[in-house]
């Protein structure tokens, strides 16, 4: 046996000795740059990149993959982290993607902790270009916060029970809250007022809101929002007229997610162990997804931060409307298919592509307890998952194919975040740390203590500036570079 590894480390390394390799280019779709070329062992990632641009006529940055790990120094170091692609004789295919169009520096230091909420912190979120700041809590009030002083703008009351969940509207215009009493309430950020009345029609509490994408939405359409209910039931609300427009009602338990998609499309979670594909113009129920064991928790799109930041263009920073959200929408959103990916009690994961058909991309296992939260990466090229197993995993977005296994918490993991240049992720635990990690190497990058308590929500700004967190202790802290 002994024999055999020398034998086998030895040709290992005669490969990697060889001068040259054979290598073809290819875009994330599978289409080929130009025919194979043969390129030194010591080909460094800046080589490659004036390569690509002169096979594609281009001016673009591009970063590099082989198989999953990124070519950060150069081609033979990539190569020695796999055995698969070492043999110099294959041609090895060299994936390129566009860069993002600014780079995220992790953040290292907390620079503000803001008390004022007089319960525990349950949600906060920037809105879609990371200027302003809104929060929810077990105190029944939602607060607006001053992101250039740090410090309480609005305290904005009108629900009697715990603030579940907040949803800003995809161009800043409004925030909605809703409640474990079932109402949801409309604000105006710069004012801190309500709009109009609360509104109401479900019976229980509301799991998860989602404002329509601002794409979406015709000349002169409504505003609409849906929301998804323990009681079983999704409604779709005007807000402008404060009316609830049409109610989906097919899950046979409470609904735990739900998602409105970049295809106008609305994708509801339940603890009936199924997904359902509605069409919001008239309700229809376009398909069921099933194939979990247990209640499905969580749900997450490719699309998400493409139809988070609406009409913000992030290649032109500081302008809040940069232009029209369609245009914004295709140019953020990738090539190809819309994927989805649910998470669940079962303890595993599924990936699909639920506009095209009821059935699974494939399903991701892994996990050693009930699954928290899952997040495309803005590009849609990874999938990280949170679970009570105190992990965070990550997965190929395109393939579900399984990446890494990012470890430190020592308690259950509740929420993460990623960075808008895909490059980061952050964590919120049980066990009251922040944690940043490094999506080159996959190992922790920053640990952030500070928080009291449990930290029960973050949110990394879509501008790449700020993160914020909020738990158990009601202080939001915000942490920046």
């Amino acid at each position: 046996l002994l024999y055999t590894i020398k034998f086998e480390q030895m040709n290992m390394d005669k490969t990697l000795t060889d001068s040259k390799v054979l290598v073809k280019f290819v875009n994330n779709e599978g289409e080929n740059a130009g025919a194979p070329l043969e390129i030194p062992l010591d080909t460094t990632s800046s080589q490659l990149q004036v390569l690509v641009n002169a096979l594609l006529t281009a001016e673009d940055k591009y970063q590099f993959h082989v198989s999953e790990f990124e070519v950060t120094e150069s081609l033979r170091k990539t190569l020695y982290q796999q055995e698969d692609t070492l043999n110099t004789e294959n041609v090895i295919e060299i994936r390129y993607e566009p860069q993002a169009v600014f780079r995220v520096k992790a953040v290292t230091r907390c620079t503000s902790s803001i008390p004022g909420h007089g319960e525990a912190v349950i949600n906060a979120a920037f809105n879609n270009n990371g200027t302003q700041l809104a929060s929810g809590s077990g105190d029944a009030s939602v607060r607006f916060w001053d992101l250039t002083t740090e410090s309480p703008l609005h305290v904005c009351k009108a629900h009697k029970q715990w603030v579940l969940v907040i949803a800003w509207h995809p161009a800043s215009l409004y925030v909605a809250s809703a409640c474990k009493k079932g109402d949801v309430c409309i604000w105006e950020p710069k004012s801190g007022t309500l709009k109009g009345k609360p509104l109401i029609g479900h019976k229980k509490y509301i799991s998860s809101l989602v404002w329509q994408p601002l794409h979406c939405k015709g000349p002169g359409g409504a505003t609409l929002i849906a929301s998804g209910s323990k009681d079983n039931t999704i409604k779709i609300w005007d807000v402008v007229r404060g009316q609830c427009t049409l109610t989906l009602s097919s899950h046979t338990q409470g609904v735990t997610s739900i998602k409105w998609s970049g295809d106008n499309l609305i994708y509801s979670a339940s603890q009936d162990r199924t997904i359902k594909v509605w069409r919001p113009s008239d309700g229809v129920l376009c398909r069921t997804l099933q194939g979990h064991g247990h209640w499905v928790n969580t749900m997450a799109l490719s699309t998400d931060y493409a139809v988070r930041i609406g009409a913000w263009d992030p290649a032109l920073q500081g302008k809040e409307q940069s232009g029209d959200p369609q245009t914004v929408y295709t140019k953020y959103k990738g090539t190809g298919e819309e994927f989805m990916v649910s998470g669940s009690d079962d303890f595993t994961l599924f990936l699909w592509q639920p506009a095209k058909s009821n059935k699974p991309v494939c399903r991701m296992t892994g996990h050693q307890q009930l699954i928290n939260q899952v997040m495309f990466s803005p590009n849609g090229r990874k999938i990280a998952s949170a679970s009570f197993d105190k992990s965070v995993k990550v997965w190929d977005g395109k393939s579900g194919k399984f990446i890494s296994t990012l470890r430190g918490h020592v308690k259950a993991v509740y929420q993460i975040s990623w960075s808008a240049d895909n490059k980061l992720l952050v964590s919120g635990s049980s066990d009251s740390t922040v944690k940043i990690w490094c999506m080159r190497t996959f190992s922790l990058l920053q640990d952030l203590p500070g928080h009291a308590d449990e930290v029960y929500t973050v949110d990394w700004s879509p501008c790449g500036s700020r993160v914020v967190s909020g738990g158990k202790d009601k202080v939001l802290k915000l942490w920046r570079a």
